[in-house]
């Protein structure tokens, strides 16, 4: 973001509520967007600078609208320059829910929002138009940003003809596991630095690029987050609540068995781990957001465990094993 765009911010803020109010940039995101804590007469607000040709706002007014009316908690649109980007928005604090989890609360806190994915899950439109579907050339996309981003950019590494066979034969399997599932409304990035605490309540943000989707793909971001990994007997079992969340809900099939959700979940989180670990190296190269490759080991140590029980991957983790975990490690 140019100066210039910090100025055009400082005046629409002037104009919105007075010249007196204080504004301090408090981090930015994965994405092109900015944000500051505004300051004004002992009150409290975040506004949101999002370049419009880059990332328009409406989606995330129209968004914000739906969850509110589905009773979650999550920013309000006080104010908005939608032309410009701009938006000023409730503040929720600065408590995100990562800074405050261990091994004593995280089955609690993780059962908490596991709780607001029945809600999420019957969000599939906004502002009277059905959300995005993520199909079948949704999901080759992101998985494309692996191939491209962490295994040509950032390692070279020029495939021979049987690698990519065998990244093409499991990038399949795993677009077919996300098409066979149930569709559900899916916030597509909710994980603990998306969450925060506020009041004693668990509010979402980062909804913006919310679609219909499979029903395991929110669950496994929170219970395989890519920047904190927690013990497979947990994680099972949260699993297994979920999965009778969702048919509590009605929104599984009670002739879905468990066995079955386990795949499900499993393979998705393979392809979000994938996906990823892609977007982190875009993000380095791309966009000069570097803090992200050291979350990149994680997300690979994810791929390979999970793929090593499922006979059709286990030839591609290998691969990652033998040829991109190490290249991984020479390159830091």
């Amino acid at each position: 973001m140019s100066d210039l765009r910090f100025i055009a911010l400082q005046n629409w803020i002037a104009r919105t509520l007075t010249k007196d109010a204080q504004i301090v940039l408090i981090s930015g995101d994965a994405s092109f967007r900015r944000y500051f804590r505004v300051t004004h007469q002992e009150h409290h607000y975040i506004a949101m600078d999002s370049p419009q040709d880059l990332v328009p706002v409406a989606p995330f007014i129209a968004l914000a609208q739906e969850y509110a009316r589905h009773s979650l908690l999550a920013p309000q649109v006080i104010a908005k320059e939608s032309e410009l980007g701009f938006l000023l928005l409730s503040d929720l604090g600065d408590t995100q829910l990562l800074s405050k989890l261990n091994q004593e609360n995280v089955s609690h806190y993780y059962q908490q929002a596991l709780g607001l994915l029945s809600k999420v899950a019957t969000i599939t439109q906004a502002d009277g138009s059905p959300l995005p579907l993520y199909d079948g050339a949704f999901v080759r996309r992101e998985l494309a940003i692996f191939s491209e981003w962490l295994i040509g950019h950032h390692l070279g590494l020029a495939l021979t003809e049987q690698e990519q066979t065998l990244i093409t034969s499991a990038f399949e399997l795993l677009v077919d596991n996300a098409l066979e599932q149930p569709r559900v409304g899916m916030h597509r990035d909710f994980h603990s630095r998306n969450l925060m605490l506020c009041d004693g309540q668990m509010a979402v943000i980062d909804f913006q690029d919310a679609v219909i989707g499979p029903i395991t793909y929110d669950a496994v971001s929170l219970l395989r987050d890519c920047y904190i990994r927690w013990p497979d007997t947990l994680v099972d079992s949260l699993m297994q609540s979920h999965y009778r969340q969702m048919q509590a809900a009605g929104l599984l099939s009670s002739q879905i068995s468990l066995e079955q959700y386990r795949r499900w979940f499993d393979l998705m989180g393979i392809q979000r781990h994938i996906k990823a670990a892609g977007i982190f190296c875009r993000l380095n190269y791309r966009d000069g957001k570097t803090g992200y490759m050291k979350d990149i080991p994680l997300t690979l140590q994810y791929i390979v465990d999970v793929a090593g029980a499922y006979p059709e991957l286990r030839a591609f983790a290998h691969w990652l094993t033998q040829k991109v975990i190490p290249l991984m490690e020479q390159r830091r």
